[in-house]
């Protein structure tokens, strides 16, 4: 069966991964969002300087009109007509750019002073150079130039008043933007920090969880060394094992298998599978394999060692929570008969010259409730081997999630090697093999090959 990490552990670590994902995204829109908004801030300043620019323009083209207009009463040349005219129309278009920059930016105060001076500037065109330009006489020369200078000094004044105006819009946006470059750095300065704290956090308490698993897995292993048997020499047979935890950093689960020789002829073989996870299903199975142990010493018959054995895990347990599917079996090493019996264990297979079938349940789950057990026997012949799993074999997925069955498991015995611990190998391999190595539920095995010269 699967080991899972402990449901606290997952919780803090996903608590502390989704709150660093959730600084990070929020770091992220949040720079997205000032770089979007000290470019807004860019481009308005830019504006209000490309407006400034523009009015000065507009300043030296209003002298170009005057001096056009003086040029042309004095030589009457129609060269300075031309320039009059080129001059209106550059200072009519640029008094529209700096217009429209000063409605867009919202500058209220300063569109209506401009307003104002380009109303003075077409009064001149109107009172001054219309008249002139019908008529034209040096005479009217000094009267130009006293009408052009009352203009000029009321203009001024509304000159003055709007470069002071656009000035101060520069400067508004000059600190905007320095301004929001400081809460940047800010900005930045916390979620550096705050990035660092996490970081130092997490790595603390992932080389705390590190070290946790290191001393659950020393201990499961441990308990792994006590519980699971090793290959026990049997006369005339072949014992094969193998074992693979779906826990990467757990190497130990709830299933346990065991080959216990009651007496020199006679040998216990017991396959079981535990409800329980981690270590308290190693504890667990530690228990049930020398119970059972114990109890073989005194019972022969497999359907009475289950009915004590589930008696006694009911009340040592007292869990309901936890319950055990189990095979044991007494095989006798002279006249190879096995008797065995089975509760709720339906991964025991008997594979005889290519015909492989499934040994029947004979009893329900242990730790359910008390309950009888019958033995069923079962002969074997040189070269027959016995495989017993737990459902780890049977219930294997393969990427699309479908379970190997006991169909499938019987398919693989029949084409598996016919030594016991090439058998158990390929089988094992077969179950990684399917599942990409990435197992779902533990999986134990237990082989017993006759051999071929057991008849004689």
């Amino acid at each position: 069966m699967r080991t899972p990490m402990p449901l606290g552990r997952v919780s803090a670590t996903a608590l502390l991964t989704a709150f660093l994902i959730v600084a990070v995204a929020i770091a992220v829109v949040g720079a997205f969002q000032t770089r979007a908004n000290m470019a807004a801030t860019f481009d308005r300043q830019a504006s209000i300087q490309l407006a400034q620019l523009t009015f000065e323009e507009l300043r030296r083209l209003q002298i170009v009109e005057e001096n056009a207009l003086r040029g042309y009463s004095l030589s009457r040349d129609s060269f300075y007509t031309e320039q009059y005219d080129s001059a209106v129309q550059d200072f009519d278009a640029k008094l529209a750019s700096v217009r429209r920059t000063l409605q867009v930016q919202r500058l209220n105060d300063a569109d209506r002073v401009l307003a104002d001076y380009a109303l003075i500037q077409d009064n001149w065109r109107q009172q001054v150079a219309a008249p002139l330009l019908r008529h034209p006489n040096a005479t009217q020369i000094a009267d130009l130039d006293m009408r052009n200078k009352l203009f000029t000094d009321y203009e001024s004044r509304i000159v003055a008043v709007l470069r002071r105006d656009l000035a101060a819009a520069n400067a508004a946006f000059a600190g905007s933007t320095q301004a929001q470059l400081d809460r940047s750095a800010y900005v930045r300065a916390f979620w550096l920090l705050l990035f660092g704290v996490l970081a130092i956090l997490f790595n603390a308490y992932r080389g705390r969880l590190d070290r946790e698993l290191e001393e659950e897995r020393t201990t499961t292993q441990t308990l792994q060394r006590a519980f699971r048997s090793e290959s026990v020499p049997l006369p005339h047979c072949d014992v094969g094992t193998a074992y693979r935890s779906a826990s990467i950093r757990v190497a130990v689960g709830g299933d346990v298998f065991d080959v216990f020789r009651t007496t020199p002829q006679r040998a216990l073989l017991m396959i079981a599978d535990v409800s329980g996870k981690g270590i308290d299903a190693a504890v667990l199975t530690a228990f049930i394999k020398f119970t059972v142990r114990g109890m073989s010493l005194r019972h022969d018959d497999p359907g009475m060692l289950l009915a004590e054995f589930n008696e006694t895990f009911e009340r040592t347990v007292r869990n309901r929570d936890l319950f055990v599917s189990m095979l044991v079996g007494m095989l006798d090493t002279k006249t190879f008969e096995f008797r065995y019996a089975s509760a709720g264990h339906d991964a025991a297979f008997l594979r005889s010259k290519g015909d492989v079938r499934t040994l029947e349940v004979t009893g329900p789950i242990l730790g359910v409730m008390q309950s009888d057990f019958e033995t069923r026997a079962v002969h074997l012949r040189p070269g027959d081997a016995l495989v017993l799993a737990t459902d780890g074999l049977t219930e294997a997925r393969d990427r699309k999630g479908d379970m190997l069955g006991t169909d499938g498991a019987r398919a693989l015995i029949g084409l598996a090697p016919g030594r016991a611990q090439d058998l158990a190998d390929a089988l094992a391999s077969s179950v990684a093999m399917r599942g990409a190595n990435r197992l779902r539920d533990d999986l134990a095995l237990l082989v017993v090959v006759v051999k071929e010269d057991a008849g004689a």
